[in-house]
């Protein structure tokens, strides 16, 4: 029997599409759509089509009210936190704007984890993020960016759990969303950029010997590393084939 994962598989399409439809200005705020149009738009069922206006309605992003329907909310109005939002948003609008912003964000938070992380890392986590390094340094050599992605995100996920504090924890997700949307937006070198490693080394070897201030200042330097490369990629003219 499989009925659970595909009316999941439904559920996680019809959700997208709503999203991205709402992101992209296609169902504009003010706008009222209904669940026997979502359905009859989408084929799916009106069961599928509740449950995921049900998310939307999580996220800020549509109100449900009887005898009106399905209201269509403004952008301050959405968890812009969500990283189903913020994936959504990198596939319909200004990635570099985006991802700048989310930028600041991370400085915010990151650094100060990663010195938290020098106070309360375990063992383990120092081995978790060394490896996640070493990873990095092969795939950077070899320009499997799919395969440096997932280093990088056990790194900097690791890193937020070393920190023992829930709050940066829960960012994980954020952060996992940015470097994603980097790779899968064509934001990356084909070749990531030594410097960008060695600062993650540095950030690693700080953490385990216990040096706060370095592993913070490691960790602002990625952030201010990666910031300026989305933005030199978005002021480098296109070129025409």
């Amino acid at each position: 029997m499989q009925p659970e994962p595909q009316v999941g598989a439904l559920h996680n399409s019809l959700l997208t599409a709503l999203g991205t439809a709402i992101v992209s200005g296609e169902y504009p705020a003010g706008q009222v759509i209904t669940l026997e149009g979502v359905s009859a738009e989408h084929g799916m069922s009106r069961s599928v089509a509740r449950e995921a206006i049900r998310v939307l309605e999580s996220m800020g992003m549509v109100a449900s009210r009887r005898r009106v329907g399905i209201t269509i909310q403004p952008a301050h109005q959405w968890n812009v936190f969500d990283p189903r939002l913020i994936r959504w948003r990198l596939e319909s609008g200004d990635r570099a704007g985006l991802l700048l912003s989310l930028s600041e964000l991370r400085k915010g938070f990151e650094p100060a984890a990663a010195a938290l992380a020098a106070r309360r890392a375990d063992p383990q986590h120092c081995r978790v993020m060394a490896a996640a390094v070493s990873d990095m340094v092969v795939h950077g050599r070899s320009g499997n960016l799919e395969a440096y992605l997932l280093a990088d995100k056990i790194f900097h996920r690791t890193l937020l759990e070393a920190s023992g504090n829930e709050m940066f924890r829960a960012l994980n997700g954020v952060v996992a969303e940015v470097l994603s949307g980097r790779t899968h937006h064509g934001m990356m070198p084909a070749t990531p950029n030594p410097v960008a490693i060695e600062l993650h080394d540095e950030v690693a070897r700080a953490i385990r010997l216990g040096d706060e201030a370095g592993a913070e200042r490691a960790m602002r330097a990625i952030i201010d590393e990666a910031a300026a490369a989305v933005a030199e990629d978005t002021e480098r003219p296109t070129q025409n084939p």
